[in-house]
């Protein structure tokens, strides 16, 4: 299977939003808090795993590891909500996202 660009992350969360268009809330600035908490509440299930079932069981649990993974695809989905509800661009993630590891590459050299 081919790489999952934030392009195409992206892509599809907007298709999403304007499936549900109307049955869920609109993507702006007024409801990306929400779709942060959204996320951030996605986190602690993948926080919950990793307390309850232990490492091993994510690395070796056939079960278990899917289970995962799906957790951290939805705090994915809700973190590209939170991208398009502040309209912040692929282009613009990725930039900050270089700059910041270039700074991270040199932070803490002797």
């Amino acid at each position: 299977m081919a790489d999952l660009s934030f392009s195409e992350m992206q892509e599809l969360q907007a298709k999403l939003q304007g499936i549900y268009k109307g049955q869920w809330e609109a993507v702006n600035p007024g409801t990306g808090r929400n779709k942060l908490l959204w996320m951030i509440c996605e986190l602690g299930e993948v926080i919950d795993i990793i307390k309850k079932q232990g490492d091993d069981a994510i690395m070796h649990d056939d079960a278990v590891r899917a289970h995962f993974i799906e957790e951290m695809a939805d705090s994915l989905m809700y973190f590209n909500d939170v991208l398009l509800c502040y309209d912040i661009k692929v282009d613009d993630l990725a930039e900050i996202y270089r700059k910041k590891m270039e700074r991270n590459f040199t932070r803490w050299k002797d």
